[in-house]
Protein backbone atom coordinates (compact mmCIF):
# COMPACT_ATOMS: atom_id res chain seq x y z
CA UNK A 1 0.00 0.00 0.00
CA UNK A 2 1.16 3.63 -0.59
CA UNK A 3 2.45 5.67 1.83
CA UNK A 4 -0.41 8.22 3.19
CA UNK A 5 1.69 11.14 4.32
CA UNK A 6 2.96 14.30 3.14
CA UNK A 7 7.09 13.52 2.16
CA UNK A 8 7.60 16.53 4.61
CA UNK A 9 5.45 15.33 8.16
CA UNK A 10 8.20 16.08 10.83
CA UNK A 11 9.27 12.61 12.47
CA UNK A 12 8.98 13.62 16.15
CA UNK A 13 6.85 11.99 18.46
CA UNK A 14 4.94 13.17 21.67
CA UNK A 15 2.52 10.93 23.70
CA UNK A 16 -0.24 12.31 25.15
CA UNK A 17 -1.00 10.29 28.13
CA UNK A 18 -3.95 11.08 29.74
CA UNK A 19 -4.79 10.46 33.58
CA UNK A 20 -7.37 12.44 34.50
CA UNK A 21 -10.02 10.12 35.68
CA UNK A 22 -11.10 9.56 39.14
CA UNK A 23 -11.72 6.13 41.06
CA UNK A 24 -15.90 6.25 40.65
CA UNK A 25 -15.72 2.41 38.62
CA UNK A 26 -12.93 1.26 40.65
CA UNK A 27 -14.77 2.20 43.93
CA UNK A 28 -11.81 3.53 45.52
CA UNK A 29 -11.24 7.00 47.22
CA UNK A 30 -8.05 6.98 45.40
CA UNK A 31 -7.89 7.92 41.31
CA UNK A 32 -7.18 4.69 39.96
CA UNK A 33 -4.23 6.11 37.93
CA UNK A 34 -2.33 6.44 41.62
CA UNK A 35 -3.45 2.83 42.73
CA UNK A 36 -0.15 0.86 43.99
CA UNK A 37 1.11 -1.98 42.33
CA UNK A 38 4.32 -3.75 43.10
CA UNK A 39 5.30 -0.66 45.32
CA UNK A 40 4.80 1.67 41.96
CA UNK A 41 1.90 4.27 41.31
CA UNK A 42 0.14 2.80 38.32
CA UNK A 43 0.72 5.56 36.30
CA UNK A 44 4.30 5.44 36.65
CA UNK A 45 4.57 1.86 35.70
CA UNK A 46 2.71 3.23 32.18
CA UNK A 47 4.89 6.26 31.73
CA UNK A 48 8.20 4.06 31.83
CA UNK A 49 8.10 2.23 28.75
CA UNK A 50 7.47 5.49 26.92
CA UNK A 51 10.54 7.01 28.74
CA UNK A 52 12.40 4.22 27.88
CA UNK A 53 11.41 3.98 23.94
CA UNK A 54 13.75 5.66 21.58
CA UNK A 55 11.48 6.69 19.19
CA UNK A 56 9.55 8.45 21.63
CA UNK A 57 10.56 12.37 21.87
CA UNK A 58 8.71 13.63 24.52
CA UNK A 59 5.93 13.24 26.84
CA UNK A 60 2.70 15.40 27.67
CA UNK A 61 0.39 13.99 30.43
CA UNK A 62 -2.89 15.28 31.43
CA UNK A 63 -4.15 14.78 35.43
CA UNK A 64 -6.91 16.95 37.24
CA UNK A 65 -5.63 19.99 38.23
CA UNK A 66 -5.40 19.40 41.60
CA UNK A 67 -3.19 16.43 40.92
CA UNK A 68 -0.54 18.05 39.15
CA UNK A 69 1.35 19.38 42.20
CA UNK A 70 1.70 15.45 43.62
CA UNK A 71 2.15 13.99 39.50
CA UNK A 72 5.56 16.16 38.82
CA UNK A 73 6.89 15.77 42.73
CA UNK A 74 6.06 12.21 43.13
CA UNK A 75 6.02 10.72 39.67
CA UNK A 76 8.04 12.85 37.14
CA UNK A 77 10.58 13.82 39.19
CA UNK A 78 10.19 10.94 41.31
CA UNK A 79 10.75 8.21 38.90
CA UNK A 80 12.99 10.27 36.88
CA UNK A 81 10.94 10.89 34.25
CA UNK A 82 12.52 13.37 31.99
CA UNK A 83 10.87 12.90 28.86
CA UNK A 84 7.43 14.40 30.60
CA UNK A 85 7.77 17.93 28.93
CA UNK A 86 4.58 19.07 29.82
CA UNK A 87 2.21 18.53 32.97
CA UNK A 88 -1.69 20.15 32.23
CA UNK A 89 -5.14 19.96 33.65
CA UNK A 90 -7.52 17.82 31.83
CA UNK A 91 -11.38 18.04 31.04
CA UNK A 92 -14.74 16.52 32.47
CA UNK A 93 -14.24 13.85 29.78
CA UNK A 94 -11.65 11.63 28.32
CA UNK A 95 -12.24 13.33 24.85
CA UNK A 96 -11.56 17.06 26.76
CA UNK A 97 -8.42 15.59 28.45
CA UNK A 98 -6.62 14.12 25.06
CA UNK A 99 -7.58 17.71 23.50
CA UNK A 100 -6.09 19.78 26.49
CA UNK A 101 -2.85 17.81 25.80
CA UNK A 102 -2.87 17.85 22.06
CA UNK A 103 -2.70 21.38 22.37
CA UNK A 104 0.63 21.25 24.57
CA UNK A 105 2.18 19.34 21.93
CA UNK A 106 5.04 21.38 20.31
CA UNK A 107 4.21 22.61 16.56
CA UNK A 108 7.55 20.45 15.31
CA UNK A 109 6.28 17.35 16.79
CA UNK A 110 4.98 15.31 13.37
CA UNK A 111 2.86 12.69 15.24
CA UNK A 112 1.15 12.29 18.80
CA UNK A 113 0.58 9.08 20.30
CA UNK A 114 -2.03 8.65 22.48
CA UNK A 115 -2.17 6.20 25.60
CA UNK A 116 -4.47 5.53 28.70
CA UNK A 117 -2.79 6.41 31.78
CA UNK A 118 -4.27 3.28 33.02
CA UNK A 119 -2.92 0.57 30.94
CA UNK A 120 0.51 -0.37 32.63
CA UNK A 121 1.15 -3.16 30.69
CA UNK A 122 2.19 -1.73 27.39
CA UNK A 123 5.29 -3.18 26.24
CA UNK A 124 7.81 -1.38 24.62
CA UNK A 125 7.74 -3.65 21.35
CA UNK A 126 4.05 -2.49 20.85
CA UNK A 127 4.92 1.27 21.03
CA UNK A 128 7.40 0.46 18.25
CA UNK A 129 5.60 -1.45 16.06
CA UNK A 130 2.65 0.94 16.17
CA UNK A 131 5.03 4.25 15.74
CA UNK A 132 6.61 2.49 12.77
CA UNK A 133 3.28 2.04 11.10
CA UNK A 134 3.62 5.79 10.26
CA UNK A 135 5.87 4.73 7.33
CA UNK A 136 2.71 3.31 5.74
CA UNK A 137 -0.12 4.68 7.20
CA UNK A 138 -1.90 7.92 8.62
CA UNK A 139 -3.30 6.43 11.51
CA UNK A 140 -2.47 3.17 13.65
CA UNK A 141 -3.91 1.83 16.13
CA UNK A 142 -3.40 -1.38 18.51
CA UNK A 143 -6.67 -4.22 18.55
CA UNK A 144 -6.87 -7.83 19.31
CA UNK A 145 -9.60 -9.59 17.46
CA UNK A 146 -12.57 -11.02 19.09
CA UNK A 147 -12.79 -14.27 20.28
CA UNK A 148 -16.87 -14.65 22.15
CA UNK A 149 -19.64 -14.31 20.19
CA UNK A 150 -21.23 -11.49 19.68
CA UNK A 151 -24.99 -10.57 20.06
CA UNK A 152 -27.16 -7.67 19.84
CA UNK A 153 -30.37 -7.39 22.28
CA UNK A 154 -32.86 -4.89 22.32
CA UNK A 155 -34.13 -2.80 25.51
CA UNK A 156 -35.54 -6.05 26.90
CA UNK A 157 -31.98 -8.37 26.21
CA UNK A 158 -34.65 -10.01 23.70
CA UNK A 159 -31.69 -11.30 21.06
CA UNK A 160 -32.09 -9.55 17.97
CA UNK A 161 -29.55 -11.21 15.66
CA UNK A 162 -25.65 -12.55 16.13
CA UNK A 163 -22.87 -10.67 14.66
CA UNK A 164 -20.11 -12.23 12.59
CA UNK A 165 -16.98 -11.53 14.97
CA UNK A 166 -14.46 -12.19 11.72
CA UNK A 167 -13.97 -8.48 11.57
CA UNK A 168 -14.62 -7.52 14.88
CA UNK A 169 -11.76 -5.79 16.63
CA UNK A 170 -11.11 -5.00 20.89
CA UNK A 171 -9.39 -1.77 20.17
CA UNK A 172 -6.51 -0.87 22.44
CA UNK A 173 -4.18 2.40 22.99
CA UNK A 174 -1.22 3.59 22.17
CA UNK A 175 -2.89 4.66 18.95
CA UNK A 176 -0.92 7.13 16.67
CA UNK A 177 -2.28 10.22 14.45
CA UNK A 178 -0.34 12.84 12.23
CA UNK A 179 -0.55 15.80 14.88
CA UNK A 180 -2.43 18.04 12.20
CA UNK A 181 -5.46 15.36 11.51
CA UNK A 182 -5.80 14.96 15.34
CA UNK A 183 -5.60 18.34 16.20
CA UNK A 184 -8.33 19.20 13.24
CA UNK A 185 -10.33 16.43 14.59
CA UNK A 186 -10.73 17.24 18.10
CA UNK A 187 -11.98 20.78 17.06
CA UNK A 188 -14.42 19.67 14.58
CA UNK A 189 -15.67 17.41 17.94
CA UNK A 190 -16.00 20.70 19.44
CA UNK A 191 -17.87 22.36 16.43
CA UNK A 192 -20.02 19.91 15.63
CA UNK A 193 -20.70 18.66 19.29
CA UNK A 194 -19.46 15.02 18.87
CA UNK A 195 -19.32 13.73 22.51
CA UNK A 196 -18.16 10.81 24.21
CA UNK A 197 -15.72 9.65 21.77
CA UNK A 198 -14.46 6.47 23.72
CA UNK A 199 -11.82 6.61 21.57
CA UNK A 200 -9.47 9.14 19.24
CA UNK A 201 -9.56 7.45 16.15
CA UNK A 202 -13.01 7.87 16.13
CA UNK A 203 -13.13 11.58 15.76
CA UNK A 204 -10.97 10.48 12.67
CA UNK A 205 -13.35 7.89 11.39
CA UNK A 206 -15.91 11.06 11.18
CA UNK A 207 -13.36 13.24 8.52
CA UNK A 208 -13.08 10.00 6.82
CA UNK A 209 -9.07 9.48 7.49
CA UNK A 210 -7.88 5.59 6.83
CA UNK A 211 -7.39 3.97 9.95
CA UNK A 212 -5.08 0.34 10.24
CA UNK A 213 -5.25 -1.38 12.57
CA UNK A 214 -2.24 -3.58 14.00
CA UNK A 215 -1.85 -7.00 16.34
CA UNK A 216 -1.97 -5.69 19.80
CA UNK A 217 -1.33 -7.71 23.18
CA UNK A 218 -3.95 -9.43 24.84
CA UNK A 219 -1.58 -8.20 28.43
CA UNK A 220 -2.59 -4.22 27.56
CA UNK A 221 -5.10 -4.09 29.47
CA UNK A 222 -7.07 -1.04 30.90
CA UNK A 223 -7.59 -1.32 34.70
CA UNK A 224 -10.80 0.70 35.83
CA UNK A 225 -12.60 -2.06 37.70
CA UNK A 226 -11.39 -3.74 41.00
CA UNK A 227 -11.77 -7.02 38.77
CA UNK A 228 -8.63 -4.96 36.76
CA UNK A 229 -7.14 -4.10 39.71
CA UNK A 230 -6.50 -7.90 40.65
CA UNK A 231 -6.16 -9.00 37.47
CA UNK A 232 -3.71 -6.34 37.48
CA UNK A 233 -1.53 -7.31 40.49
CA UNK A 234 -1.75 -11.02 39.38
CA UNK A 235 0.16 -10.37 36.24
CA UNK A 236 2.94 -8.12 37.61
CA UNK A 237 3.55 -10.88 40.32
CA UNK A 238 4.05 -13.28 37.55
CA UNK A 239 6.20 -10.72 35.77
CA UNK A 240 8.24 -10.51 39.04
CA UNK A 241 8.65 -13.80 39.82
CA UNK A 242 10.08 -14.28 36.20
CA UNK A 243 12.56 -11.96 36.54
Amino acid sequence: MARQNPPDTPHKVTAVIPAAGSGMRMGSREAKQFLDLAGMPLLALTLRPFQECRLVDGIVLVVRREDISYCMGEIVDGFHLSKVKEVVAGGRRRQDSVREGIESVPDDCGWVLVHDGVRPFISAELIQRVIRGTQQFRAVIPGVPLKETIKQADRENTVIRSIDRVHLWLIQTPQIFRLDDIRLAHQEAVKQGWREATDDALLLEKLGIPIKIIKGEEGNIKVTTPHDLELARFLISTRSHHL
